[in-house]
């Protein structure tokens, strides 16, 4: 499903939080739960929830409340601690590692007490290994002030806008029709498309099968009629055991057929418009795509690989609209409701923060030099084209990325950097790859994903890489997710056929759940880019995937609780399944680190961070410790905020306290009054003596508390309906 349509989750959302958090949280406690403790030799550091405050490649930088719980003391000491440190996103949890100390603050205790706090808590943190969940650190990004890149280069123009008030699927093809013919049979199957399509090679006759239908023409753009009697030897060339032949044309949807970028919009008869919002909005509740209209302007809306585009009128022109220029009323869209989960394509939202935080994450993984190898085949000698405006050529007559750059080859295989003296290798692990020359490869390029592909560091023995969303199409554009560069790629010709990662003309969306998912219009059925007519190409073309059709998209997701079906890109008959469909997808990442087939490349984390102490979950602590932008440290007590004065917590609210936090009373042992006064009209200098700063020391900042815990309390929510998809 990629937008909400009366699923019960989000209606009950607000009622089942406050239990998931209350009965699963102690449940299902672990290594990833927080506080987590790191013992010294002067006691437990109890280090609370990590509070980001920016990520860039797989370097987190943030702070984090944390006390001292000492041998020969009966209080806690209480501070705070910025920290650069290096995150392994391999999954659903992040470890965080070589941590590095930047500053600490411990705002009641003497300065003799500082430094050798500080000694020790660096030391240990130095030495010790986190791991947070992906939930937790995704959410609290979003207090985070980072620059968000929005891509001026993608190609919003509208691809060619198709309607039809009876249900149908758009048959797209990459181009003219390309046949190839199929070994030791009567047949040839067109090659660019990701449709099973076959021709007799007598007369000339074309079939296409979605497994449950099929259909026949004359003509491969039509028209096509849904038959009962397919050629049996046709048949079964592309069984397998889900197939279930219709016995009944009643229900087949019609084929529509391009040979150009195009959307297809589908009604099921004439479009049947239903009021939202008191009336300021209108949608289409008889079709699986976004289509929605503003009733003051009377614009109408369609969203369409995660793009608005907006017109007057149905029979268009449509033009593209930025998702934080929408109407304000878009933003009102209840997430309850039948077009709640569009809220994700419109800026603002916290579905769509939470989506452009998820994809700031990189997923990483360390490589072994000795298992990842790398064989690239071309379609004879290799050729290559220039990048116009770079020092970048690509080789064009393979499906591999193949990069030449001064005299030097690199190339990009599932999220990991090769190189090579020679285009045809041998390949070996790259520890270093030329990033501003990278860097400048344009969005018309079909090797522009590449871009996102980084190497971090190296050892003699690992490589470690990472990747975000951009390799596989996804990018963050003012405010929202989308998907594609929206530019054509032609694809090659020669003995063999090489596609390119299409923009349009799969029904291309996204869900929470899933991430992007190809629906291909009424009926997933008939996405069959799989068949490979019994695996037999005959040496003269590749299958039409090439890691496009379908690379870097999942299935859909079959989540059908409403009348309509927005988003959910499912098989028509199949509209009431229930709220249970969702735990069956788990939340689980598409990462390429972790396919099979690439798997054996990653290296083993335990025996990576041997020299580490992974920290442990200290479960008699609360995870309601913060530390706010000078340093102080706060506690939320049900709601209200108190602060830490002499190891213990002052009951009045700090909202209500008339002096700093620098001018809290501190033991008569620590720092002299003239000291104190010092301090408090000063900058403060970090004790750290590798580092100095000069963070101003100032009242509690209530407000960024405030944001702190909220997006504290989101993450564990997000990080407990992860756990309950995966029981």
């Amino acid at each position: 499903m990629r937008f909400n349509l009366k699923n019960r989750y989000w209606r009950l959302l607000p009622s089942i939080q406050l239990l998931w958090l209350v009965i699963l949280q102690p449940l299902s406690a672990s290594a990833i739960d927080w506080p987590q403790n790191v013992q010294t030799d002067k006691g437990t550091l109890v280090v609370y929830q990590p509070q980001p405050e920016s990520l860039n490649g797989n370097v987190l930088k943030g702070r984090a409340a944390m006390s001292f719980e000492l041998k020969d003391q009966a209080e806690p000491v209480f501070g705070a601690f910025w920290f650069n440190a290096k995150i392994d996103n391999n999954g659903d949890i992040a470890l965080v590692r070589d941590i590095v100390v930047n500053e600490v603050r411990w705002p009641n205790s003497s300065t003799e007490d500082q430094q050798n706090f500080t000694d020790t808590a660096s030391k240990a943190l130095a030495s010790s290994s986190f791991e947070i969940s992906m939930a937790r650190l995704s959410t609290s990004l979003e207090l985070a002030e980072q620059e968000k890149h929005s891509l001026d280069n993608l190609n919003n123009d509208a691809p060619e806008i198709m309607f039809s008030t009876r249900l149908s699927v758009l048959l797209s093809y990459d181009g003219k029709p390309q046949y190839k013919k199929i070994d030791n049979s009567p047949y040839e199957r067109v090659l660019n498309t990701p449709f099973a399509i076959a021709r007799d090679t007598k007369s000339k006759k074309l079939y296409l099968s979605s497994g449950q239908y099929w259909y026949t023409a004359t003509d491969p753009m039509g028209p096509w009629i849904a038959t009962l009697f397919p050629p049996a030897d046709l048949v079964a060339m592309v069984a397998s055991e889900d197939d279930n032949l219709a016995k009944s044309l009643t229900n087949a949807p019609n084929i529509i057929a391009v040979d150009k970028p195009a959307e297809l919009i589908a009604t099921d008869g004439a479009p049947q418009w239903q009021s939202l919002i008191d009336g300021k909005l209108l949608y289409v509740n008889n079709t699986e795509t976004a289509w929605v209209r503003e009733t003051t302007s009377g614009d109408m809306y369609l969203l369409l690989s995660g793009r608005w585009f907006t017109s007057k009128k149905q029979a268009g022109p449509w033009t593209f609209v930025r998702a934080d220029k929408l109407p304000a009323s878009f933003k009102d869209i209840p997430p309850g409701s039948d077009i709640g989960g569009l809220r994700v394509s419109v800026a603002g939202t916290d579905e769509a923060n939470q989506a452009l935080m998820d994809a700031q994450i990189p997923q990483t993984t360390a490589i072994k030099r000795s298992e990842a190898t790398l064989n690239v085949e071309y379609d004879g000698e290799p050729k290559f084209n220039a990048i116009n405006g770079t020092q970048v050529s690509y080789a064009v007559n393979t499906a591999a990325q193949v990069l030449l750059i001064n005299d030097v080859y690199y190339a990009v295989d599932n999220g990991v950097w090769f190189t090579a003296k020679s285009a045809k290798g041998p390949w070996i692990v790259a520890d270093n790859i030329p990033n501003e020359a990278i860097a400048k490869i344009p969005a018309t390029s079909p090797v522009y994903n590449t871009t996102y592909v980084q190497v971090y560091d190296s050892t003699p023995d690992v490589v470690y890489v990472g990747y975000t969303p951009g390799y596989l199409w996804s990018y963050p554009y003012y405010g929202v997710p989308v998907y594609g560069t929206g530019w054509y790629y032609p694809p090659y010709w020669g003995h063999y056929y090489y596609p390119r990662p299409p923009t349009w003309g799969l029904h291309i969306g996204y869900n929470p759940w899933t991430g992007w998912n190809v629906g291909v219009s009424w009926s997933n059925g008939f996405y069959r880019a799989g068949v490979t007519w019994h695996g037999s190409y005959g040496g003269y073309a590749r299958p039409c995937c090439g890691g496009y059709y379908g690379g870097g998209h999942r299935r859909p997701v079959v989540i059908n609780t409403g009348n309509i079906n927005i988003g959910n890109t499912i098989n028509i008959g199949n509209r009431n399944n229930s709220f249970n469909h969702i735990t069956a997808n788990k939340l689980t990442k598409n990462n390429l680190y972790n396919r099979p087939e690439t798997r054996s490349r990653i290296a083993n984390s335990a025996q990576l961070n041997k020299g580490l102490t992974k920290a442990s979950y200290n479960k008699d602590r609360s995870n309601n410790i913060f530390a706010d932008k000078h340093g102080n440290v706060a506690r939320d007590n049900q709601g209200k905020w108190q602060y830490s004065n002499e190891g213990k917590w002052n009951t009045k609210n700090i909202a209500d306290k008339a002096t700093s936090a620098s001018s809290a009373k501190m033991p008569k042992s620590s720092i002299s009054q003239a000291k104190t006064q010092q301090l408090n009209n000063t900058n403060r200098v970090s004790t750290m003596k590798h580092q100095q700063t000069n963070r101003q020391r100032g009242g509690f900042d209530q407000q960024g508390l405030d944001r702190a815990r909220s997006a504290r309390q989101n993450g564990m929510t997000r990080e407990n309906h992860s756990r309950v998809q995966k029981r």
